[in-house]
């Protein structure tokens, strides 16, 4: 195939591809191509193997370290030994590996379910499919806000531009067109009837060929450039793996302050050297971002269930600390289902029935509904529109040209914005369909809307060559381009007192929740050239024509959802379009607005400096008739603030409001391709309530990273400090290398991924929010975590001290390990709640974890008593009261720690009792 697409007729590229222009592929053509194209997506840059992933949990060099050593220790005739640590080690590899496959793999589902979809013509119906699955040929449709999925030639521009910077540099928009370009050599910002992969729809829409897929896409030829965010840096910048990584830098002091003490106590150098290195693994932080990662993975996936996507790992720990969260009201708060429920046409209100989609309904009351301007207005509805209204799978065109067989499904369904489905159904309850009048008339011109001139302008030529205008818009601005009306069936003058009457008919009907929309039309010139039809000839002295006041329901669960935000310390804002009247009303139904708040408006905040808005921001909960650039001014205002900032969006409009906030949340239904790329989080199904779902996933992910660092390095400290107290206290070494690595092994593996899918704390959205940089709560954690292996470490000493009292040096070593292994089994109950006791959390409440020690008890006592293994790991025989002495001791704290709460809480209770 030819490079030079442009240059191509539209017919000529249609033939290239071996495509029908209006139809499209067949399935069973774009499923034989897929097998030959290939998938359409950029080849990664690098892409890691599983055994090069699992050869990386042996790159640091400690570990290095301390094989060279076994090697040594098993050349000279420790042979068994040696094999034990390696064991150690590869097994301490393999769990390595899985806690980052697990996390990869994670990732790359994640990738793949927020992945960007295209709105693709097949077998002559309209369909969205994953952009992975387009194959030259497919006829794409393009719309305002999308992603250019595939490089295409396009086959119509309807005020189309689209921004190149990705290939060009060029930021600013290029407008398309689908003529033939020359046949010569173009630069890709020349090729003004091209469409590449990866660039954005800025304006307007059209529709294309794909013309190429994946590597073979303009974009494909610079992938060696193309990076993406990394997951792992974000990670390291936890305070928590901080904090890990400080407190493990003190361990190693203390390490080297053991290895000086023995030397000069003339130890054995090489077993020595073999401690210190095996306290240095046990010590070393580099494990941390692998389990936080594996951890916000594990939230990510139980999110899936929730309809919730997250797209940027790292943003899930972010949505705990969310204080505030801003939402568009259509869709999240909404069921982004409207229905006309009140239409004024001639100063007369009719009230029209029916529900959903469904074109079935009936317009009641005194108004005139067969004269020439109702007949216009339902015109106005139904052409002045880009939205397709669907039975089951078929569209409607696709019901009148036959091509459902057999009876159709029932279900009515809109593909494009829901308002504009609802005034199609509207029409169509009057008997209005376009595809009908597009049978006499044809769209010759389009005006998309847009947010500066709230308003959208279509031209109709009939076949007698008569041209019309028709405009829908917000009524004010509408109704003030408009200098007549119908009256009797012919245009008369718009006169002041009528304009009084409509925009009070307005202000009665938003004040009821209601959305209005306004329509207008006007006759053109048949003489009139395409570009003459622009906004300054089409839109002024207009026909007024009606109202269309329309509902959208309450989500059944937003309410609850918006009660739970309160008692989370979270508030929140509705953001919307509407009048100010219908956000009133909406807030108040919502029980996010109480009485005496004020909503504020576009122009309210237009008026108001930079510190007016900020003073005046925290106490706004409502905003109405906004702009893109006033979403933008409310997030930044209350960030200055100190706030985080959730935002949820779905509209191009909303892009640079999401792409500001510290959460950026895509309502996934009617997401728009580059809203998605901006942020992190996507709503299958764009309900509120997922959003508190997340947020709730956050502040459990958060409590169950700090659960594991807890236990992880408090583990650590208890390790060393056993070595360095017993040092101190002139002991010998109380644990041999292999049982050092052997504690680490036993203790933290099986334990710690089992913490952390650990349940969360039934009260955590009853807590306030927490701050990212909260010193007081980190320093918190260190003094758990230090008073932790303190006292594992006493635990440990007083068992090898009493065994030292009753025996032999292997005795005692044998006691210490046992006391190591299980106070730090019975301290992983511990660790699961700060805020309750083992018992208020229920021991059996995380079955895992109650496996996860059963199965590490079990392997202890494999190294006690199984002869063969005992002079590897140094162990000897233990008998009921060695038992006993150890269970005393690694139990005592942690029933202590319930014995004290308890007493507190009592304590507690009763000062309280005498307060009040």
């Amino acid at each position: 195939m030819t490079w030079r697409w442009y240059a191509l007729t539209k017919q000529e590229v249609v033939e290239q591809c071996r495509t029908d222009g209006i139809k499209g592929l067949s399935d069973k053509e774009a499923k034989e191509r897929a097998s030959r194209f290939g998938p359409n997506e950029l080849s990664s840059v690098s892409q890691i193997h599983l055994w090069q992933l699992f050869i990386s949990q042996f790159g640091d060099p400690v570990v290095l370290m301390l094989l060279a050593g076994t090697a040594i220790v098993g050349f000279f005739g420790n042979f068994a030994g040696a094999c034990a640590i390696v064991s150690i080690v590869i097994a301490k590899g393999i769990i390595g590996f899985i806690q980052v496959y697990r996390a990869e793999h994670s990732i790359e589902l994640l990738k793949q379910l927020a992945g960007p979809e295209a709105i693709v013509i097949r077998d002559g119906r309209e369909r969205k499919l994953p952009a992975v699955e387009l194959v030259p040929g497919d006829i794409v449709l393009l719309n305002k806000g999308d992603r250019v999925p595939a490089d295409l030639r396009l086959l119509q521009a309807d005020q189309l531009e689209i921004e190149e910077s990705a290939l060009t540099g060029e930021t600013s928009p290029v407008k398309k067109q689908e003529e033939t370009l020359p046949d010569k050599d173009l630069a890709i910002g020349d090729t003004i009837n091209m469409a590449y992969m990866g660039t954005v729809v800025t304006r307007g829409r059209g529709c294309g060929l794909v013309v190429r897929t994946g590597m073979a896409a303009e974009m494909g030829r610079i992938a060696d450039m193309i990076r993406e965010d990394g997951q792992g840096e974000m990670l390291l910048q936890c305070p928590l793996v901080r904090l890990g990584k400080n407190l493990s830098a003190y361990c190693l002091i203390i390490i080297a302050v053991v290895m000086i003490i023995g030397v000069m106590r003339r130890n054995d150098v090489f077993q020595l050297f073999l401690t210190g290195i095996s306290l240095v693994a046990v010590a070393n932080p580099g494990g941390l971002p692998s389990v936080v990662a594996e951890a916000l993975a594990i939230g990510a996936r139980r999110l899936i269930r929730r309809n919730v996507v997250i797209r940027i790992i790292p943003s899930l720990e972010a949505l705990g600390c969310a204080t505030v969260i801003c939402a568009d009201k259509s869709g999240t708060l909404t069921q982004n289902e409207m229905t006309v429920r009140k239409v004024v046409v001639g100063g007369h209100s009719v009230d029209v029935t029916g529900e959903g989609y469904d074109p079935k309904g009936e317009f009641t009351g005194t108004g005139e509904r067969q004269g020439l301007q109702f007949t216009l207005f339902m015109k106005a509805a139904a052409l002045c529109n880009n939205a397709v209204l669907k039975r089951g799978s078929i569209s409607v065109a696709g019901l009148f040209r036959g091509l459902a067989h057999g009876r159709p499904a029932k279900e009515w369904s809109v593909i494009g914005d829901p308002t504009e489905g609802a005034l199609l159904v509207m029409a169509a309850k009057a008997g209005f369909w376009r595809e009908r009048l597009e049978m006499k008339e044809q769209r010759i011109a389009e005006l998309p809307f847009n947010s500066g001139r709230n308003c959208m302008t279509v031209v109709y030529r009939q076949t007698s060559g008569v041209m019309t205008a028709y405009v829908k818009g917000a009524p004010e601005l509408l109704l003030a381009l408009c200098t007549h009306t119908y009256k009797g069936g012919m245009t008369v003058p718009l006169l002041a007192p009528e304009r009084e009457e409509i925009l009070a008919q307005n202000s009665r009907l938003a004040e009821q929740g209601l959305r209005l929309l306004a329509f207008a039309c006007k006759e053109v010139p048949a003489n009139t050239r395409s570009e003459e039809l622009s906004e300054n000839t089409l839109e002024q002295r207009l026909v007024f024509l009606g109202l269309a006041g329309m509902i959208d329901h309450l989500r059944p669960a937003a309410v609850k959802a918006i009660q739970i935000c309160r008692k989370a310390g979270i508030k929140v804002v509705m953001i919307t379009g509407d009048h100010q009247l219908t956000a009133q009303a909406i807030g108040r139904e919502l029980g996010i607005l109480s009485k005496g708040d004020t909503v504020l408006t576009g122009r309210d905040l237009d008026r108001m400096s930079e510190e007016q808005f900020r003073e005046v921001a925290d106490h706004t909960s409502v905003y109405a008739r906004v702009l893109s650039k006033h979403k933008m001014q409310i997030v930044q205002a209350l960030k200055q603030s100190g706030h985080i900032v959730a935002v949820a969006g779905s509209k191009f409009d909303d892009v640079p409001a999401v792409k500001e906030a510290d959460i950026g949340i895509t309502a996934g239904s009617a997401g728009t391709g580059i809203i998605k790329d901006v942020s992190s989080a996507v709503l299958a199904d764009d309900d509120f309530g997922s959003i508190i779902a997340a947020v709730k996933e956050g502040r459990g992910t958060y409590s169950n990273i700090r659960k594991l660092i807890r236990y992880l390095i408090s583990c650590s400290v208890g390790v060393v400090l056993t070595m360095f107290l017993a040092v101190l206290a002139g002991f010998p070494l109380p644990l041999a290398p292999v049982q050092v690595l052997w504690v680490n092994l036993i203790a933290c593996s099986l334990p710690a991924m089992a913490l952390n899918s650990d349940p969360y704390d039934h009260d955590i959205m009853a807590q306030p929010p927490r701050r990212p940089w909260d010193s007081a709560s980190i320093y918190g954690l260190a003094w758990r975590i230090g008073t932790g292996g303190m006292v594992i470490g006493l635990g440990a000493l007083a068992a090898f001290a009493i065994g030292l009292f009753l025996g032999e040096v292997s005795l005692a070593s044998t006691m210490a390990l046992n006391t190591l292994v299980f106070i730090q089994l019975f301290y992983v109950f511990t660790c699961r709640s700060e805020n309750q006791t083992t018992v208020g959390t229920g021991i059996f409440t995380n079955p895992c974890l109650v496996g996860a020690v059963f199965i590490s008890s079990a392997l202890q006592l494999v190294v006690d008593y199984v002869p063969f293994l005992q002079p590897i790991f140094n162990t000897v025989y233990l008998n009921g009261l060695h038992w006993a002495i150890i269970m005393v001791i690694s139990s005592a704290p942690t029933a202590l720690g319930v014995l004290l709460r308890h007493l507190s809480d009592g304590v507690r209770q009763k000062v309280m009792y005498l307060k009040v």
